[in-house]
């Protein structure tokens, strides 16, 4: 049993859950002593971290910590967990508009929804997208985003201020595109143009804190294979990634099939694409031979299963991914910043496709899931180095999940209870390289309420000179038409 109440009883027990306020996470060097801290090894209780410098500079036992650094006034967490952030291996920043607008339809959206919606967007635009998307993943418990690429007419330094002006770390996906399939408003972009912006890219976020570029490519006939090809060698060079969408759906792997005979994996490996440079978005539709391509090459994988389930034909087989040593995070894909609710997803579509023909009645253990929310997902975006883990020189990018209330107290298996029993509305606190940047769903440093409210004035205007296409009536239109019949 985990004891959540740890320093209840302690003549200096702290400000507790209730009595807790930013200025108490605010300041230089830190010493925190949590009830439980959420280390590489697992769920660690008498535990604390020293921050400082936007860093973990010690990790360990909280009475040797309190005795190697008597100069820092502990701060003891009553009923708090001291976690990893989440990562969030795929997201699209700048489809924030346009979120409810694909609700109910069909797989293959991109033409009809997001091209167009992101062909909408100017400057201002773009920026208030990406940053109402990077609030909404703060205050759902994520300190990383991965963006995909956006298609709008801005440079892409625009999301990066975004994401640096609301304080979460972002993986900046620039697109490569140079084919006629890319589906681009402009048109196709010259091979060798396509090749000098990426190596700028690369080069033009050299030492930022919180910016990390990457390269992307939508699905893989968006670029030639001489283009698939040089990303895939200027990402490793750069020790970045290249995201790309692949067998996500069966339109998709069919195309493949039809022009080069291969499947999109088995295209990449031709072409010479396939390494641990690819962050393979979605994955969803593999066959066997494609999760041997994918544990001998060392490519890494985003498991989206929110967006399966809304949009997709098929999950991935992420418990299969697990036990072959296939590297992978979890995405988003943009469909909600809920950190909790997507390991949640996670576990929930991996039991309903595959634990419940097989009767694997655990399907991953709980822990699985928070393993590749955390450390697995930053390695999988090129960050395994930097952030993910509560360890010594790691990045201090974590939460305070206050767990003293009914859903985890009394406490028997923390990672499960994480897993099924976490809400977002259990974060006391988000920190992002060392610094407090939202507390209890707040904002500690801009104003988050004036962002919503100019997003929903900026959204209506950029929906309706976007032309997005459904194919389906709203919810609130299809009920009255069925009321009327």
């Amino acid at each position: 049993m985990t004891d959540l109440t740890q320093y209840d009883a302690h003549p200096d027990a702290g400000p507790g859950p209730e009595g807790l306020r930013p200025d108490h996470l605010t300041g230089e060097d830190r010493l925190l002593l949590p009830a439980v801290v959420m280390t590489p090894d697992g769920p660690k209780e008498q535990y604390a971290v020293v921050v400082a410098d936007g860093s973990f500079l010690a990790v360990g036992p909280a009475p040797r910590l309190e005795r190697d650094h008597p100069h820092l006034t502990p701060l003891r967490l009553p009923g708090h967990v001291l976690m990893p952030g989440f990562v969030d291996a795929h997201h699209h920043l700048t489809q924030s508009f346009g979120s409810a607008l694909a609700f109910g339809e069909p797989s293959e959206i991109f033409r009809r929804v997001w091209v167009p919606l992101e062909g909408a967007l100017d400057e201002e635009s773009a920026y208030v997208a990406a940053k109402l998307a990077a609030l909404e993943s703060l205050r759902g418990g994520f300190t990383t985003v991965a963006d995909a690429g956006t298609r709008a007419c801005v440079d892409v330094d625009v999301v990066a201020s975004a994401t640096r002006d609301a304080g979460i770390r972002c993986v900046l996906g620039l697109v490569c595109h140079d084919t006629e399939d890319a589906g681009d408003p402009s048109g196709p972009t010259r091979t060798a143009d396509v090749l000098t912006r990426a190596e700028k890219h690369l080069a033009r976020y050299e030492g930022e804190e919180l910016v990390h570029p990457s390269l992307a490519v939508a699905v893989p006939e968006a670029a030639t294979a001489h283009t698939l090809r040089a990303t895939a060698r200027l990402a490793a060079e750069a020790g970045a990634v290249v995201q790309i969408h692949v067998n996500e759906h069966l339109a998709g792997v069919e195309r493949s099939l039809v022009r080069h005979g291969l499947r999109p994996l088995e295209y990449l490996r031709e072409v010479g694409a396939l390494g641990t440079q690819l962050l393979a978005a979605h994955a969803t539709l593999v066959t066997p031979a494609e999760l041997t391509l994918l544990a001998d090459t060392g490519a890494a994988v985003s498991y989206n299963p929110v967006a399966s389930a809304w949009k997709g034909n098929a999950v991935a087989p992420a418990t299969t991914m697990a036990e072959r040593g296939i590297r992978f995070g979890l995405g988003t894909d943009g469909t909600r910043g809920d950190g909790f609710r997507l390991v949640e997803a996670a576990e929930f579509a991996q039991r309903l496709t595959y634990g419940l023909a097989t009767g694997d009645s655990s399907c991953g253990a709980g822990w699985t899931w928070l393993e590749h929310a955390g450390p697995g997902g930053a390695d999988a975006v090129g960050l395994g180095a930097l952030t993910g883990r509560i360890a010594v020189g790691a990045a201090a990018d974590f939460l305070l999940v206050d767990a003293s209330g009914p859903e985890m107290r009394p406490s028997w298996d923390l990672p499960w209870e994480l897993v099924r029993r976490g809400n977002r509305d259990q974060i006391t606190a988000v920190v992002v390289a060392g610094r407090l940047r939202m507390f209890r769903g707040r904002p500690v440093d801009w104003d988050g309420a004036a962002l919503v409210r100019r997003a929903a004035e900026l959204a209506g205007e950029v929906v309706g000179r976007a032309g997005v296409e459904r194919v389906h009536r709203t919810s609130t239109d299809a009920r009255e038409r069925s009321a009327a019949r």
